[in-house]
Parts: structure tokens; C-alpha cells; sequence
């Protein structure tokens, strides 16, 4: 694959992964293994509001195809299929999930130097047609995407925008749902955080004038702790301590308090992922 401008769905990525990853007010319990022949396997429960649910998966990669296969507790069966470079630089993605026999979606993803487009479609009988386009370098991209009901005619989505991106710091400016909603995010890397970052992000709803500003920060305590913390301007206050147990096995403790609210009950959630 050509090192290009990237997919419209990774702009503003970085920061909301730092916003929004590893928080949870959840129980989960992960454990995964892997071997040599290219056969993956995981095992997930989570515990949710008191209820417990969980999946297990299975992931086989040959060459330049992978399948991936995931069983949870419905009795749903989530099946993919993904084969890189089936057409030069392309990537073609199916996936079907069963019982829901309307669910099977064929998507493929084209990289360029200077571009990057993806096309999406359901297999089934008047599908959602989905694409998305970038144009640019690794630096700076311009981008949209959109979302095409073929029963009704009309379009369910449309957004556009550019990302920015350096060594040290990355932005984005979105335009989303229809051009009712604004997201701007920025997001630099501090030496002082030890290889850590800070971040903020404004978030716009034109139909009800709401602003959400949001800021957060990740710090590495030591090559195996991630401390990360977050504030919006309604309150909410979260935090998370993130430790490598061993290799590729994280032990992760979250909270979540509401500052204007403090007689609440704070919200705590707790995950396990273990790789032998």
C-alpha cells in the first residue's frame, strides 16, 4: 500500500482515540493468544450495568488474506473477509453476519500517493451505498464522505473536511451530520509528558447552538504506566490508569465524575486483557 494521504474515517483520530479510548464504566475481561501459523484466538466478557455478555473470536491471516470469525452470546456470528492488493493497491473488505441475513457488506478501499477513496455497499436487496474520498499527502488532506439510501433515493450522510498532520502535532476540522454539527480537535506530543500529549477539541451543534469544548492529557509515567485525564465544560471529569502488566497484557482502571454533580455516584470501570 502507497503511504498517501489516509482514509476520511482516521481525520481527527489521534485525538479522539486520546479522548475517548481505554475509558469505560464497564467490567472486561480479555484474553488472546497467537501462533507462529497465523491462527489468532480471543475471548471477551464483559459485564455491563449488571448484565454479562461476551464473544469469542477467531482470526486466521495467509499471505494477503485474513479471516476473522466472532461468536457472542445472541448467537451471532460475525464473519470477515479481508484480501490485500486482490487489485493494485486496493484493499476488499466482505462481511456478514448471521442470522441477520440483510447485514453482508462488501467495501474496497483504493490507496494512492495522493489519494485514497473507499466504496461500501450491502448486499442485499436497495443497499446504503456509502464513499468516501482524500486527496492530499501524509501532511495534508481534504476529504469527504457520504451515505446513499438506493429504496428512498436520498442521502443519510454527508460530511466533509481536512486533517493536518506533523511529527509532533495533528489537527482536523470536520463539518458533519448534513452540516449541522462542527468538530475541531488539535492534538500536540510534549516531551515534558514524557512522549505524552495534550489535546483539545470543539465540538459545535448549529440546530440547538450547543458547544462542547473538551481537554485532555495522556502522561507516561514510566515505559510500562499511561496516565491519561479529561474535562469538558459541562463537568464531566474522567481519568484512567493504564499498566503493562507483562508484554502485551494491560491492566486499565477508569473513572468517570460529574464536577457540577459531586452527591452522584462516580462511575468506575475496570479491564483486564492478558496475552500469555
Amino acid at each position: 500500500m502507497s503511504k498517501g494521504p489516509g482514509l476520511f474515517s482516521d481525520f481527527g483520530k489521534k485525538a479522539k482515540d486520546l479522548l475517548n479510548k481505554d475509558y469505560t464504566s464497564d467490567q472486561k475481561f480479555t484474553i488472546s493468544s497467537s501462533s507462529y501459523s497465523g491462527v489468532a484466538l480471543a475471548s471477551n466478557l464483559v459485564n455491563r450495568g449488571g448484565l454479562s455478555s461476551g464473544d469469542v473470536a477467531a482470526q486466521y491471516k495467509h499471505k494477503n488474506a485474513v479471516v476473522d470469525f466472532k461468536l457472542d452470546t445472541e448467537s451471532n456470528i460475525l464473519t470477515t473477509f479481508t484480501i490485500t492488493d486482490l487489485l493494485p493497491s486496493a484493499k476488499t473488505v466482505a462481511s456478514f453476519k448471521l442470522p441477520d441475513y440483510n447485514s453482508g457488506k462488501l467495501e474496497v478501499q483504493y490507496f494512492h500517493e495522493h489519494a485514497a477513496l473507499t466504496t461500501a455497499v450491502g448486499l442485499k436487496k436497495s443497499p446504503a451505498v456509502e464513499f468516501s474520498a482524500t486527496i492530499g499527502t501524509p501532511s495534508i488532506a481534504f476529504g469527504a464522505e457520504a451515505s446513499y439510501m438506493t429504496s428512498s433515493g436520498e442521502f443519510t450522510k454527508y460530511d466533509a473536511g481536512v486533517n493536518m498532520t506533523k511529527p509532533d502535532s495533528s489537527a482536523s476540522v470536520i463539518l458533519a451530520d448534513k452540516g449541522d454539527s462542527l468538530r475541531v480537535s488539535y492534538l500536540h506530543y510534549l516531551n515534558q509528558l514524557n512522549g505524552g500529549a495534550v489535546v483539545g477539541e470543539i465540538a459545535r451543534k448549529f440546530s440547538t447552538n450547543e458547544n462542547t469544548l473538551t481537554v485532555g492529557c495522556s502522561y507516561n509515567v514510566d515505559p510500562h504506566t499511561l496516565v491519561k485525564a479529561k474535562l469538558n465544560n459541562h463537568g464531566n471529569l474522567g481519568a484512567l490508569v493504564q499498566h503493562e502488566l507483562r508484554p502485551k497484557s494491560f491492566l486499565t482502571i477508569s473513572g468517570a465524575f460529574d464536577t457540577k454533580a459531586l452527591e452522584k455516584t462516580p462511575k468506575f470501570g475496570l479491564a483486564l486483557s492478558l496475552k500469555p
